[in-house]
C-alpha cells in the first residue's frame, strides 16, 4: 500500500524549556512528520508533531496509522501471493519497524540469490518515500530550513499545507488522468465514485466498504493482534521472495 518512514524538521525556535524533551541524537531540537507515500509519491497519511527525541517505534505507538483498521472502517483487502491469500495490506519498511503482518522490511544479511533479490526489489520501491521527503524540501524551503515558528500547533498548520499542495501537484501530474485539463470532470460528483469505484483515466476499481460499526474490546484486542502477528509476517516476506524470484529471477541470474 505504500512506503513509511520518518522525518525530522529541525525547530530553531523551540521553547528553552521544551528543548530536552525535543532535542533527539542530532543535539538539536527537531519535530517528527511520520508518511505514508505511495509510488507516484502521493501522501496520503501524514502524522506530525512527535518530539525529536522518539525513535520511529515510539512514533509509530502515537501514530493513527491503524486507527480506521482497529475500529472497523478501513477497506476489506484480500490478494494473493505464491497462492496464499492474505486479508490485511502491508507498508514497506526499514530495519527498525517491528515484524508485524502489516510491515514488511528488506532481509539484513541476504546470502541466497532470491534474497538478494528479494532485498534490492524491496529497498528500490520503499526508497519512495525518502524521494518524497527531499521532493518537499526541494519545493517548499518552508521545511528546508529550521523551522522559525515558537508552537507545534504552528509547525503542523505549515507541514499539512506544503503536504496538501505537494499532492495537488502530484494529482496534476499524474499521466493516468487523460481527460486531467478538462475541468468538467470534476464539476459534479459521479454515483459510481460515491459507491467505491471509478473511470477517470480508464482505470476501474472496487473497494469493499469497511465495517461502520461499534466494535468491542474483544474485537478490538483480536483485530490489534492480527496487525501485530509475527508469524503472519514471516509467511507473506516468504511467499513475496518466491513471487519475486519467480517473476525476475531468470534476469537476475542471467545479469552480469
Amino acid at each position: 500500500m505504500g512506503s513509511i518512514d520518518c522525518m525530522h524538521w529541525e525547530w530553531k525556535n523551540c521553547p528553552a524549556g521544551w528543548k530536552g524533551m525535543y532535542q533527539g541524537r542530532s543535539k538539536r531540537a527537531t519535530v517528527i512528520l511520520e508518511v505514508v507515500v505511495s509510488w507516484d509519491l502521493w501522501i496520503w497519511h501524514a502524522f506530525f508533531g512527535t518530539p525529536g527525541t522518539c525513535n520511529d517505534i515510539n512514533v509509530l505507538q502515537r501514530s493513527p496509522v491503524f486507527d480506521d483498521i482497529l475500529n472497523g472502517r478501513a477497506p476489506q483487502v484480500n490478494f494473493t501471493v505464491n497462492g496464499n491469500t492474505y486479508n490485511q495490506g502491508y507498508y514497506l519498511t526499514d530495519g527498525i519497524y517491528p515484524k508485524w503482518a502489516t510491515f514488511i522490511s528488506a532481509i539484513t544479511s541476504p546470502q541466497t540469490p532470491k534474497q538478494k533479490l528479494f532485498t534490492i526489489k524491496q529497498e528500490s520501491i520503499r526508497k519512495d518515500v525518502e524521494r518524497a521527503f527531499g521532493v518537499l524540501q526541494a519545493r517548499f524551503a518552508i521545511i528546508r530550513h529550521p523551522a522559525l515558528a515558537w508552537s507545534v500547533e504552528m509547525l503542523w498548520k505549515i507541514v499539512m499545507a506544503c503536504i496538501i499542495m505537494h499532492n495537488m501537484i502530484v494529482e496534476d501530474e499524474r499521466d493516468n488522468y487523460m481527460n486531467y485539463w478538462d475541468p468538467t470532470e470534476f464539476s459534479t460528483e459521479q454515483p459510481e465514485n460515491l459507491a467505491g469505484s471509478s473511470r477517470r483515466g480508464a482505470t476501474t476499481f472496487t473497494v469493499t466498504p469497511g465495517r461502520y460499526k461499534d466494535q468491542n474490546l474483544a474485537t478490538l484486542m483480536a483485530t490489534r493482534e492480527n496487525l501485530c502477528d509475527k508469524q503472519i509476517n514471516t509467511s507473506l516476506k516468504n511467499d513475496l521472495l518466491e513471487h519475486i524470484w519467480a517473476s525476475f529471477g531468470s534476469t537476475f541470474v542471467n545479469s552480469p
